[in-house]
Parts: C-alpha cells; sequence; structure tokens
C-alpha cells in the first residue's frame, strides 16, 4: 500500500513538473514565435527587394551596352560602310555626314526630341514634360520599362534617332552643300523622325500597341528604315543625278572599308534589335538570334542571285545581302520565332537585290548608296512580314481582360494585323515623303541644296572641307587636292582626281 502510494506521488510530481515545463515552453513560444515570424517575413522582402534590385542592375547593363552598340553603328560602322562605297574625291565629306548626326541630333534629342516622342502627348506628337530632360534621372520611366533607368532609356532611343538621319546621307552623297545637309538633318529630325517615333513607339501614339492602330515594330522598320528609305528617294529625285551619273554603279573606292563598316553593323545589330526587348531576358536573346539568322540568310540570297546573273558573286553584293537581311528582321525581330528569320532573311536579301539592281536600272533614279532600294523598300517587307509571322508563344502583345492571350499575326489567325501593318507602312511613307520634300524646298530656298557642277567635279572634300582623304604627293595647291594634271589628254580640263573612276 505504502509502494503504491509513493508511486502515485512520484506520478504526480513528475506531471507537474511536465506542466510547467509545457507551460514555459508556451510562454517563451508565445512570445518569440512572432518576433520569428516577422524576421522570416522581412527576410522574404529582403530577398525579393535584392532580387529587383539584380534584375534592374542587369538590364541596365544590357540596355546601357545595346547603346554603345547602336552607336558603333553609326560611327564608325556607317561612316565606313558609306565611305569605302563613294569615290575617293568624296569619301571624308561621306564620312563627315555621318559624324555630324551625332551631335545635330544629340543637341535636338537633349532640348525637346526626347520630350515630344515619349511624354504624355496625342496620338501624333508628345509634350514637353521632359524638355530639357527635366524628370529624366535615375528611376525607372513605368510606362516603359519596370527596372531600367530613365536616363539609361533616353540614351538608348537617343542611338536610334542619331543612325537615321545619317542613313540618308547615303542617297544624295557627293553632290549636296555641307551647310545644306546640317539644316536638312535638323529639320528632318523634328518634323519627320520625332512626330513617327512617338506614334509608333510613345505613349498614347497613333500606331502604338495601345494606339487607335496597333502596329508591330519592334527596332525601327517604320521608324528607322521606311522613314529614311523614302526620304532618301525624295532627295535623290530632288538633287537628280550627278553630272557623271551612268545609269549604272560607280564603282567604290575602297572596298575594305565597306566590309569593315557592314561587320560593324551586323555587330551593332544585335544591340539595336536585341536592346529594343529593354531586359536581359529571353525575348533579347530571340531578338538576338533572330537578328543573326535574318543577316545570313539574306546574304545568302543575295549573293545566290548575284552569282546567278552576273557568273560572279561580290563582296559588294554579300554586304548589301546582309544589311538587307538585317533590315528586314528589324521590326520582326522580337515577335518571330527563330526559324521564321530564315525565311524572311531570304526574301529581304532577294526583294533588296531586285528592288536595288533591276528597278533603280529601270527608272534611273541616282540613289547613290541604295538607301531607298535596302532601307526603305526593305523596311516595307519587314514590316509585311512582321504581320504574318508574328507569334503569341514569342510575345503575347494582345490578350483579353481575364488574362487569355490572343493570337498576334496573321499565321496565328490575326488578319487584322496585316492591315494595320499596312496602314502604319501608309502613314510613314506620307510623313516622310511629304515631310522631306517640303523640308527639301525650304533648305533650298534658304541656303541651297547642291553644289556647284565644277564643285562636284572637284570632290565634296576639297570643295566643302579643304581637305584629301590620301596623300599620294601629288598635291595642287591652286585646286587644294591631289591631282595629276592631263590638260595633254583632252580630259577634265586642267585636273583629274584620283581615284574618280
Amino acid at each position: 500500500m505504502r509502494t503504491f502510494e509513493k508511486q502515485e506521488d512520484l506520478n504526480k510530481t513528475i506531471m507537474k513538473i511536465l506542466n510547467r515545463s509545457l507551460a514555459s515552453l508556451f510562454f517563451i513560444f508565445a512570445i518569440f514565435f512572432p518576433a520569428a515570424a516577422q524576421t522570416t517575413a522581412e527576410r522574404i522582402a529582403h530577398l525579393e527587394a535584392a532580387a529587383k534590385a539584380a534584375q534592374g542592375s542587369a538590364d541596365n547593363t544590357w540596355v546601357l551596352l545595346c547603346s554603345a552598340l547602336v552607336f558603333l553603328m553609326t560611327v564608325p560602322g556607317l561612316a565606313l560602310f558609306y565611305g569605302g562605297l563613294v569615290r575617293q574625291k568624296n569619301v571624308l565629306s561621306t564620312m563627315l555626314k555621318s559624324l555630324i548626326s551625332v551631335s545635330i541630333v544629340t543637341l535636338i534629342w537633349i532640348f525637346v526630341g526626347y520630350s515630344l516622342v515619349f511624354s504624355d502627348g496625342n496620338s501624333f506628337l508628345g509634350g514637353l514634360q521632359f524638355a530639357f530632360l527635366d524628370g529624366v534621372a535615375g528611376e525607372p520611366n513605368a510606362d516603359y520599362s519596370a527596372t531600367v533607368p530613365h536616363q539609361t532609356f533616353m540614351v538608348f532611343q537617343l542611338m536610334f534617332a542619331i543612325i537615321t538621319p545619317a542613313l540618308i546621307t547615303g542617297a544624295f552623297a557627293e553632290r549636296i552643300k555641307f551647310p545644306a545637309k546640317i539644316a536638312f538633318t535638323s529639320l528632318w529630325t523634328l518634323f519627320v523622325y520625332i512626330p513617327l517615333a512617338h506614334m509608333v513607339w510613345g505613349k498614347g501614339g497613333l500606331l502604338s500597341l495601345s494606339g487607335q492602330i496597333p502596329s508591330l515594330d519592334f527596332a525601327g522598320g517604320t521608324v528607322v528604315h521606311i522613314s529614311s528609305g523614302v526620304s532618301a528617294l525624295v532627295c535623290a529625285l530632288y538633287l537628280g543625278r550627278r553630272i557623271d551619273y551612268r545609269n549604272e554603279p560607280t564603282k567604290p573606292h575602297n572596298t575594305v572599308f565597306t566590309v569593315i563598316g557592314a561587320g560593324l553593323l551586323w555587330f551593332g545589330w544585335f544591340g539595336f534589335n536585341a536592346g529594343s526587348a529593354l531586359s536581359a531576358n529571353a525575348l533579347a536573346t530571340n531578338a538576338f538570334i533572330t537578328t543573326h539568322f535574318a543577316a545570313a540568310s539574306g546574304l545568302l540570297a543575295w549573293t545566290a542571285i548575284d552569282w546567278f546573273q552576273r557568273g560572279k558573286p561580290s563582296v559588294i553584293g554579300a554586304v548589301s545581302g546582309a544589311v538587307s537581311g538585317l533590315v528586314v528582321i528589324t521590326p520582326a525581330a522580337g515577335f518571330v520565332s527563330p526559324i521564321s528569320a530564315v525565311p524572311i532573311g531570304l526574301m529581304g536579301g532577294a526583294g533588296c537585290y531586285f528592288m536595288v539592281v533591276e528597278v533603280k536600272k529601270f527608272f534611273g533614279y541616282d540613289d547613290t548608296l541604295d538607301v531607298f532600294g535596302i532601307h526603305g523598300f526593305g523596311g516595307t517587307i519587314g514590316a509585311v512580314l512582321t504581320g504574318i509571322f508574328a507569334m503569341a508563344s514569342v510575345n503575347p502583345v494582345f490578350g483579353e481582360s481575364g488574362g487569355s492571350v490572343l493570337p498576334v499575326g496573321l499565321l496565328e489567325g490575326n488578319s487584322s494585323q496585316l492591315l494595320n501593318q499596312f496602314a502604319a507602312i501608309g502613314v510613314a511613307v506620307g510623313l516622310a515623303s511629304v515631310g522631306t520634300f517640303a523640308i527639301l524646298k525650304v533648305v533650298d530656298l534658304l541656303i541651297g541644296i547642291r553644289v556647284t557642277e565644277n564643285d562636284e567635279i572637284t570632290g565634296l572634300d576639297t570643295s566643302q572641307h579643304g581637305e584629301t582623304a590620301y596623300d599620294f604627293g601629288g598635291f595642287n595647291e591652286k585646286t587644294g587636292s591631289n591631282e595629276i594634271e592631263v590638260e595633254e589628254r583632252g580630259e577634265i580640263p586642267g585636273r583629274l582626281a584620283l581615284g574618280t573612276e
């Protein structure tokens, strides 16, 4: 009996100890668990903030790098590409036309250009909210990117604005006054490029994805290539043919320059197209790959046709085909699959060859460096093909309020998109042609557009800038150029510029 009582007392003692221990544990748990939970929530929030900062840092680095690549396309890429294609007596003048565009467009962009494109306005033009870069700082502009700083977005878009009027210079190379070139570039940027860029890329723009006519232009098919190409044709027709134009291509003075320039354009185009994703993500990868595939396909198409037609493949034809492929894929790069880029590039190379070689010869217009044939016509082909091959699986830009994704291109069943693409082409062609003609008229009345016959024969390097690209030891103090006296041979009276043939 006593043993039983002892056992019962022991059990009670153990239970008291357990109860007190559980109470202590409960007390500790009640005090510290909310703090532990709060710490976990803070840690999660901290991790999310760190991930967002890392993504923003990666996106900022990528877009800044792409900005540098697009700048490289103009100088030295386009400068070398165009400079090698013209004759020796005009190489410096041609290269300077690309270089001067950097300064002119940059200042316009700082003062009003960026604001008129990317601030709130109407369907055709933005406002002055960001004039003189007021409010353009390190925080992202949520209307265009959630992670890229506003300043980075601004400078990336600036590089597009710089190269576009520089492309036009290939049409009137070897015969335009340099002051007229400066005036034309300034006015064209203000009255053609800026309104069109706002309509396509600006918030509330007529042709933007949220506008009345939602068109697809990932990196500048309408804004850059159609606008510059059509304007180039208007310039070529307005200025007329060069004095010695023979309705056939003028032999380039330095094909090596042109090949190097084409390589730099190809390299920079990765930034041009892939950077337009505005993020270091899968869409940028898609745009990078489609850019390369289309360029390779365009090169192959032009070379094959050239080889068949002439019996020999040409280097100039090969690089022209590559650039054609790059132009055609520009509006489509972020909307089509990599495999679709191959037929797009092939059609671009073949179409631009036909325009440059056959159509230009038939009509006889003097587009010196085939800006319209490659950029104008190539951009048009690209805009149409974008409306055909665009896929929601690549870039689901259209969707319903419920979250369901809608088809994007014709092959997916969205036939209305092709109509939107033609509408965008029409707006770009109309604005570029009418605006360019009006600007040429104004500049011609105020300054005069074309150099004198004597200056054109001598070459723009000497007549416009007092310089020569190469010194062969035959400098003529009277004319300021490297020339050989040929009076006894009855050629151009008193002189024959080296490398003009």
